[in-house]
């Protein structure tokens, strides 16, 4: 059984970036949509080489996570599905899916902006931004999540998705990896 806080977590998750078309399921087209604001908001255009890589991935990801939650096969995920699908993550988060791995490495690289290696302040509040969240509160996000730190590696943030998807504690720093800082 998922708890309130974790189906909370879910929902934002869910509803600010992957039910992008505001339908209430997740489908291809949300997908599509992503990836054209995602190239928008770094002025990729349809013909560049980031535009196609930014679709490409999202499309896989969208194909595993269609191939996984969509237990009905209807062409949509529905927030019950998604529940569902991450509640078993939950039970065993070193065994993650395909998709689940490309989802949680596209975030980090969406969010490198400066390809580093790390996630500074700057460009973890301009991706939250970009998806209509409040920069202040993204900003006091990262600090939460960052305990504090200047940046954020790639190492620390797969520790981090873990927790965000798996936590019960309120005050775990996963908890703010999408800018969010109360649920």
């Amino acid at each position: 059984m998922v708890s309130d806080f974790r189906k909370k977590k879910l929902f934002h998750v869910f509803n600010a970036f992957f039910d992008t078309n505001g339908s209430g399921n997740i489908d291809k087209k949300d997908f599509e949509l992503a990836a054209e604001k995602i190239s928008q908001n770094r002025g990729w255009k349809a013909g560049d080489a980031k535009f196609k890589e930014t679709q490409d991935a999202l499309l896989k990801i969208w194909e595993g996570l269609q191939s996984r939650a969509d237990a009905d096969n209807d062409g949509e995920v529905s927030f019950n599905e998604w529940v569902a699908m991450w509640d078993e993550f939950a039970k065993n988060p070193s065994a993650a899916l395909e998709w689940q791995n490309l989802y949680c490495k596209f975030i980090f690289e969406l969010e490198d902006a400066s390809n580093d290696g790390a996630i500074d302040s700057d460009e973890f509040s301009s991706v939250y931004v970009s998806f209509g969240l409040n920069k202040k509160e993204s900003v006091e996000a990262f600090k939460k999540m960052s305990k504090g730190k200047a940046s954020v590696s790639w190492a620390e943030f797969q520790g981090l998705w873990n927790e965000y998807f798996t936590s019960e504690d309120q005050n775990a720093a996963g908890n703010f990896i999408f800018g969010k800082t109360s649920f």
